[in-house]
């Protein structure tokens, strides 16, 4: 999200301090987005979790969708830089994968897994609806299918993937479990059951 379609980067005048904590903001309405979909929620939603009253959202913002378009960018934003600080500890591409299953796993059970994933509802309930919106999920599950790819090819490459694994079909494979894990998790899953879907998953590797 570049700075002219950034709330936080609105024009203010000079030396006036801003109100509120954007960052803290942008995270309660992630929230509320996640438990009851865009199209449920309503200001009033977006004033209690956020924390600010209709004129300042009004203000920063203009509109609920532009506070949601806001909200999706720092959502995929922070779990990309959080996915790639475990990326980081795996040493094989095998590893690396498994990694993002879990991380996905981890995410798909208990209170976290029933406030879902806003990528996986908004694809759902927005993909039809809005362009930009449209155009802002699709860039988030292909930057993840690429990402999937470039870890099967790096398994590939080191050893500990087959050499026979289809990297194009393996990822669009991996990509459709992913986002399967966020939706049955709304409906309540154990850390258990997700870890060994997630172990389970790797045989696709093999």
């Amino acid at each position: 999200m570049n700075a002219a379609q950034s709330p936080g980067k609105q024009h203010r005048g000079p030396g006036r301090p801003r109100e509120f904590d954007m960052d803290a903001a942008l995270d309660g309405a992630v929230r509320v987005f996640r438990d009851s979909g865009y199209h449920a929620t309503s200001i009033v939603d977006l004033c209690s979790a956020m924390r600010l009253t209709a004129g300042s959202i009004y203000k920063a913002f203009g509109d609920k969708r532009a506070v949601f378009l806001a909200a999706f960018d720092r959502y995929t934003r922070l779990r990309n830089e959080e996915l790639l600080k475990r990326l980081d500890k795996a040493a094989s591409g095998h590893d690396k994968v498994r990694a993002v299953l879990r991380f996905y796993a981890e995410s798909s059970h208990g209170a976290e897994g029933r406030l879902g994933c806003l990528v996986a509802g908004s694809a759902m309930a927005l993909g039809n609806f809005d362009e930009e919106m449209a155009a802002r999920i699709e860039a988030s599950l292909q930057g993840l299918e690429r990402l999937l790819r470039d870890l099967v090819r790096q398994g590939r490459d080191d050893g500990s993937i087959g050499k026979d694994v289809d990297m194009d079909a393996a990822a669009r494979s991996l990509l459709c479990l992913l986002q399967g894990f966020r939706v049955i998790g709304k409906f309540g899953r154990t850390r258990a059951e997700m870890m060994a879907a997630a172990d389970e998953a790797m045989r696709l590797l093999r």
